[in-house]
């Protein structure tokens, strides 16, 4: 196991563009006897509610977020590109009817605040579930956006996420 250190938010330099949008992060969720990771490309950070945060989006037939919706507590992790066939492998198989989908990508399931995340990550934001916003067909303004990214209706669920803990090795 590495050693993952508290790191301060306020020194952190990130690019949510780049870190979320092309290097790809895994939302882990559940606890020590369950527990699932997905690859998730779309997402942020920020400050909302006067609390600093994670939002990210699930659909509805992934199998992490049933974890999500049944716990408050996931992680927002992120490795270096060594680590780009395990992101691939969590972005293109379920878990549901894995034993171990974190073994399975090639990865090491840890555990702090008994919040899982991947051991290989490098940076780690263990997160509580602030809220949970379904995204609707009647919510679009631009319907060009249904037509695109929803024409099967697998809709996403956004969550927010309280960043509780930043680790970094």
């Amino acid at each position: 196991m590495h050693t993952f250190q508290p790191y301060p938010i306020d020194k952190m330099e990130f690019n949510p563009f780049t870190k979320i949008g092309k290097e790809w992060a895994l939302v882990s969720a559940g606890d020590k006897t369950r527990c699932n990771t997905m690859t998730v490309s779309w997402g942020g950070v920020g400050v909302l509610w006067g609390k600093n945060v994670v939002f990210i989006f699930i659909r509805d037939s992934r199998y992490t977020k049933e974890f999500l919706d049944n716990g408050d507590l996931f992680s927002l992790s992120f490795l270096n590109e060594d680590y780009r066939d395990a992101l691939n492998y969590c972005g293109s198989h379920s878990g549901r009817g894995e034993e171990d989908k974190f073994a399975a990508a090639g990865l090491t399931k840890a555990f702090r605040h008994d919040i899982p995340y991947p051991d290989e990550a490098n940076l780690v934001f263990l997160c509580r579930k602030m809220a949970a916003v379904p995204v609707s067909e009647d919510s679009f303004t631009d319907s060009t956006l249904m037509d695109k990214w929803y024409s099967d209706h697998d809709m996403h669920m956004m969550y927010v996420g309280e960043i509780v803990e930043v680790t970094a090795r």
